[in-house]
C-alpha cells in the first residue's frame, strides 16, 4: 500500500510540474526568444507580429494565440531579459566583499551588458522612448525602470557600506546618472564598437561622486 501511494504521489508530482499553465509559459518563452532577434534588429516601430513570424519558425496565428499584440510580446521579451540582468547585477552584491571587488564586478557587468547585449539594450531604450506616446506601454516600462533603479541602488549602497562611504544622492538620481552614461555608451557602440574601457572609466568616476569616502 505504501509503495502504491509513493508511486501515485510520484506520478502526481510529475503532473504538477507540467501543468498546462507551465507549458503555456514555456511556449511564450520560446516565442519571445525567437522574436527577440528580429525586434532587436528592426526596433519597436518597424516590427510587426507578421515580421516576426516571417523571420521565425512560428506562424502569425501562433504568435497571436500566445500574445495579444506586438506590445505584449515586446514587453515580455524585455522583461525576461531585464530579469536576467537584475540577477547578474545582484551577483555583484553577493560576490563583492570589498570596495575593489564591487567596483570591478560592477564595471564588468555593465560592459557585458553593453558589448554582448547591445541589440537588446537598443531595443529597451527604443521601447522606453515609445512609451511616451503609449499609456499601456508606459505603465510596463515604468515598472521595469523601478526594478532597474532598485538594482543599481543595491550595488551602489553595498559599495558605500563596504567603504564606510556616504551616499550623496537619492536612489532616483543615482539611477539616472548611471543609466545616462550607459545609454550614451549604447548609442556609441553601434557606430564605434569599443572594448568598454571608456564606460569603465565613467563608472569608476561616478561611483566616487555618488559614494564619497570619509
Amino acid at each position: 500500500m505504501e509503495e502504491l501511494m509513493t508511486k501515485t504521489l510520484g506520478h502526481s508530482a510529475v503532473r504538477t510540474r507540467r501543468r498546462p499553465a507551465d507549458k503555456f509559459e514555456d511556449r511564450r518563452e520560446q516565442l519571445a526568444a525567437a522574436a527577440l532577434a528580429t525586434l532587436a534588429e528592426q526596433g519597436y516601430a518597424r516590427t510587426s507580429l507578421r515580421d516576426i513570424a516571417d523571420k521565425s519558425q512560428f506562424t502569425h496565428g501562433v504568435l497571436h494565440y500566445y500574445f495579444q499584440d506586438k506590445t505584449e510580446l515586446i514587453t515580455y521579451c524585455v522583461q525576461h531579459y531585464k530579469a536576467r540582468c537584475i540577477a547578474r547585477y545582484d551577483s555583484v552584491v553577493g560576490a563583492g566583499t570589498t570596495e575593489d571587488d564591487v567596483r570591478q564586478l560592477f564595471c564588468d557587468a555593465m560592459i557585458v551588458s553593453l558589448i554582448d547585449d547591445a541589440p537588446v539594450q537598443r531595443l529597451w531604450y527604443d521601447l522606453r522612448s515609445q512609451s511616451m506616446f503609449d499609456a499601456e506601454l508606459a505603465q510596463k516600462v515604468a515598472e521595469l525602470d523601478r526594478n532597474l533603479e532598485a538594482m543599481i541602488f543595491r550595488v551602489v549602497e553595498h559599495f558605500a557600506e563596504l567603504g564606510d562611504r556616504k551616499l550623496t544622492m537619492s536612489s532616483a538620481m543615482i539611477y539616472a546618472l548611471f543609466d545616462g552614461i550607459f545609454q550614451h555608451a549604447v548609442l556609441n557602440e553601434r557606430s564605434a564598437p569599443s572594448d568598454g574601457s571608456e564606460l569603465r572609466t565613467a563608472i569608476v568616476e561616478l561611483l566616487e561622486c555618488v559614494a564619497v569616502a570619509p
